[in-house]
């Protein structure tokens, strides 16, 4: 079986691997926010392209990398928020062409603060692409909400209902943006067949491989942190421990 994480730039890694072939790539990569993304016990990472020339510099060989790796049917889904969004869809247009777009997701968190300034900013977008025409869609089944439908499932629209993590939960690990398992889940259960391969290229704490493993997926995961490595595969590592008690 393929190593489940690697260290490194993504970039660099992905150049030295062979194709693989893989069903769908999601990215959360920095979101140029100027700043040290700072989390608990001292996680942290830079995220300091807030120039968009400069983000978008550091973006490009990176999605042509990941787009290498996939298979010619395969998705992508690339995580990002208001600061580079039209820029990324322009990039995924040029890339891919503007009929493999898909959808554009609209994570709805809720959590975060507000402004007297403007609208709170209470969701981040996630690109969907498809390499080719055959791509593999499961539309995810949620609770229905109106009274005509109580008690019934529905599918999901684009716009995905989904608390974020609160710094108290059990499932927060520390990493600074971290993402709820809740939310992997669904999109890969969606987007990659059962027995299928998924690659995170800044997966950070591991949260897509572990939904992946959870829900009978190959995940590989790739991070330029130690720590957030450790992270993952303690987590992975717990899974695994799990599933042999059951």
């Amino acid at each position: 079986m393929d190593p489940t994480f690697h260290l490194g730039d993504c970039l660099d890694v992905l150049r030295e691997l062979e194709p693989l072939n893989a069903d769908l790539a999601y990215l959360d990569p920095p979101f140029g926010m100027g700043r040290t993304m700072e989390g608990r016990d001292g996680a942290s990472f830079e995220d300091l392209l807030d120039d968009s020339d400069a983000y978008m510099e550091f973006m490009r060989p990176r999605i042509e990398v990941v787009l290498h790796h996939l298979h010619p049917n395969g998705s992508i889904l690339l995580h990002c928020d208001w600061r580079q969004v039209h820029h990324l869809r322009l990039l995924l247009d040029e890339l891919l062409g503007s009929k493999a777009f898909v959808n554009q997701l609209v994570w709805k968190y809720g959590l975060g603060g507000s402004s007297p300034r403007r609208f709170a900013r209470k969701h981040d977008d996630i690109l969907f692409y498809a390499k080719g025409q055959e791509y593999f869609f499961e539309a995810p089944m949620v609770p229905a909400t109106s009274q005509r439908l109580k008690g019934k499932m529905k599918k999901a629209t684009d716009v995905l209902d989904i608390p974020s993590i609160n710094n108290m939960a059990h499932e927060r690990n520390g990493w600074p943006t971290q993402k709820p398992i809740a939310l992997l889940e669904l999109l890969v259960k969606a987007c990659c067949p059962e027995g299928g391969m998924v690659i995170d290229p800044f997966c950070g704490s591991g949260t897509t491989v572990v939904a992946a493993r959870k829900n009978r997926r190959r995940g590989i995961g790739i991070d330029q942190s130690e720590q957030a490595l450790k992270i993952a595969g303690d987590r992975i590592d717990a899974l695994q421990s799990l599933s042999e008690s059951v």
